[in-house]
């Protein structure tokens, strides 16, 4: 890659929402107390607002990246 980690995915008619993601990188993170390494996957929704309401988009986030996070769970629910 070119060194990019995120970008703002354009919406077009007619799509009412889009999503980007960049590449994973292995990152730090503060889990009970410790500190771990996990993988990170950046995500990055771009939807209509006269659509979608915005709450709803960031429940549909959360449940993404959730689900993303447990890939046994993702198999088991899909």
């Amino acid at each position: 890659g070119i060194g990019g980690t995120s970008f703002t995915p354009i919406v077009n008619y007619p799509e009412v929402a889009i999503l980007g993601m960049t590449r994973s990188q292995k990152q730090l993170q503060l889990v009970d107390g410790e500190v771990t390494e996990r993988l990170m996957l950046p995500l990055s929704l771009s939807y209509d607002h006269r659509v979608i309401n915005g709450a709803d988009a960031a429940r549909f986030t959360v449940k993404l990246a959730n689900m993303l996070s447990d890939a046994f769970r993702l198999l088991i629910e899909c």
